[in-house]
């Protein structure tokens, strides 16, 4: 996260990755998938942000920043393509 917090986004998503390969718990593993959501979404790539969010949302459903930020993306796309 130290990574990502400085704005170093392609080590972060590196970490972030390979961090999802041992993880087995479904709760922990929304995290990691949720803050590869963000990179992507402050990269600007919203579709691969929205494929993590959704991602993350299978694995807790209560993850309510995915959700967020799902809506905001849709709002981002909808506002652009006006």
């Amino acid at each position: 996260m130290l990574a990502q917090s400085e704005g170093n986004y392609a080590e972060a998503l590196q970490n972030y990755y390979e961090a999802t390969r041992p993880e087995i718990d479904p709760y922990d593993r929304s995290f990691i998938l949720y803050n590869i959501g963000l990179i992507h979404t402050n990269n600007g790539e919203h579709t691969k942000a929205l494929e993590y969010y959704f991602r993350a949302l299978e694995r807790n459903p209560f993850l309510v920043q995915s959700c967020n930020n799902i809506a905001v993306i849709c709002h981002y796309v909808r506002l652009s393509l006006l």
